[in-house]
């Protein structure tokens, strides 16, 4: 991982890997990170999420926008306070955490978060190749299959995996610049789909809906921040660690809670708007194709390259975090390697579940939805710890052997592997693993509870591991007893 200049120009490689970006290089302001959140998700699948409000809690329209704002919103702000510990830290977010955890004990979160990254790369590639075939058949006529058509759908995917390396690639820069522009002509696409899908609309169903009791909204509230912020909040401080020092922590909180914020209230209000009356979107297997039968046949090429957009700009994003990751994890390569790396992985997963297969998304996403209940534990202990913690002492986050100040008792800071370990048990004992209704692999002892029975396990295990490592003091002051740059 070299140290040199990072190239913090658009279209030149970025050098650095996890090493701590120097102060005379950290020159980014928030308003480059509102871009960077506002482009992740700008993906016009954030309708199906709003549709779940409506069709399945039963909520009113205003029901909705409210948890919208503080579901979405609010759990991206808790992304924004993660951020703050990069401009601290000037270092990716699983880096700053072997502080937390140790140089040992935060293999454990990387590993996690790196294995939710791929998975969600890999329904990203796999959707965006499926968009692509979808196309196909609109333009040619006739219906393209992805195993009835390997070479093609092998083209796709590579086409999709190969805009995303050419972005997350070269880096930090890019990655800025690209997400900024994109977001305008993706964003103008938006528009003009979300126009005809307003058409669909049956607004006196609307204005006569019959309000949703408060539990309703609560429970609307943890599905929409677990399905949004949480899943994010590992990648925080990957993007702001190139923030300038005097960026105040608020300034950052607000980059990523409007910066995710505005695309993901409007996309999920617009879903509740389309299932007044009308369940078909929420139930929907395929979202894509549900979306794009509400739509006139002429609009399906302009949604289905909206569609197209909306995962390469998320998928720029999950990359570039997940290279960062990869080298936490102690791959010894450079940074363009790692995402090298993480490309391979996903292209050959994506293979496998289009031409192999013969059915992944649901076993898949049940999978990977898991891994929200260790990350959601890590976000607990990581948030209490920023509280007190004002300093990160770069040598220390990069040394792995016993001489690290973050070595602590044999490479584990056991105070908050434990809370952590406490915490993800508490989180599955409230949490149904299954597919379907019908096919349920795991129920949790607690699973039947009023949290269990409506998806709110994930709170307690965000309170649960916090709460452990601020009793067991985990949470004080931990501050080198030298601090030579307490500025930072």
């Amino acid at each position: 991982m070299s140290t040199t200049s990072s190239g913090q120009s658009a279209g030149q490689l970025e050098t650095r890997g996890i090493e701590p970006v120097p102060e005379d290089e950290c020159n980014g302001h928030p308003l480059q990170l509102f871009w960077v959140w506002f482009a992740a998700n700008i993906s016009i699948l954030g309708l199906p999420l709003g549709a779940t409000l409506v069709a399945f809690r039963g909520l009113a329209i205003w029901q909705a926008i409210i948890v919208a704002i503080l579901g979405a919103a609010g759990s991206f702000a808790v992304v924004g306070i993660i951020s703050i510990a990069g401009r601290r830290g000037r270092a990716p977010s699983l880096t700053l955490s072997r502080a937390i955890f140790g140089v040992r004990g935060n293999i454990g979160p990387t590993l996690v978060s790196l294995m939710s990254r791929l998975g969600w790369e890999t329904v990203n590639t796999t959707t965006a190749a499926f968009v692509l075939l979808s196309l196909c058949s609109i333009l040619f006529g006739s219906a393209v299959e992805a195993k009835s058509a390997p070479l093609l759908t092998l083209i796709f995917i590579g086409i999709f995996v190969l805009l995303t390396l050419a972005v997350s690639g070269l880096g930090h820069a890019t990655l800025l610049v690209i997400q900024k522009w994109a977001t305008y002509v993706f964003g103008a696409l938006n528009i003009l789909v979300g126009g005809f899908l307003c058409a669909t609309i049956d607004w006196s169903a609307v204005f006569n809906a019959t309000p949703a009791p408060l539990s309703a909204m609560i429970i609307g509230v943890g599905t929409m921040a677990a399905g949004t912020g949480i899943g994010w909040a590992n990648a925080g401080a990957d993007m702001s660690r190139y923030q300038h020092r005097s960026v105040k922590a608020v300034r950052l909180v607000a980059s990523a809670a409007f910066g995710a914020g505005i695309p993901l209230v409007l996309l999920i209000t617009l879903g509740g708007l389309l299932s007044v009356g009308n369940n078909d979107l929420a139930s929907a297997t395929d979202p894509i194709v549900a979306i794009r039968d509400m739509l006139p046949t002429w609009m399906a090429v302009p949604y289905l390259i909206t569609a197209f957009g909306g995962l390469l700009l998320s998928n720029n994003l999950s990359v570039y975090s997940a290279g960062l990751t990869t080298l936490t994890l102690g791959l010894k390569v450079k940074r363009v390697h790692a995402v090298i790396v993480d490309i391979v992985a996903i292209f050959a997963g994506s293979i496998y579940f289009m031409l192999i297969a013969d059915s992944f998304y649901g076993p898949f996403i049940t999978f990977i939805s898991l891994l929200a209940v260790p990350i959601t534990a890590w976000v607990g202990i990581f948030v209490v710890d920023l509280i007190h913690r004002h300093y990160y002492s770069p040598k220390d986050l990069l040394d792995v052997s016993p001489s690290s100040a973050y070595w602590y008792r044999g490479g584990v800071e056991w105070r908050a592997f434990g809370a952590w370990a406490v915490a993800i048990v508490l989180g599955f004992s409230f949490t149904t693993i299954g597919t379907t209704a019908e096919n349920i692999w795991f129920a949790g002892p607690l699973s039947d509870s009023w949290l269990g029975h409506n998806g709110l396990g994930w709170i307690v295990t965000f309170l649960v591991a916090g709460g452990i490592y601020a009793v067991l003091g985990g949470a004080a002051d931990r501050r080198p007893a030298l601090v030579e740059s307490a500025n930072v």
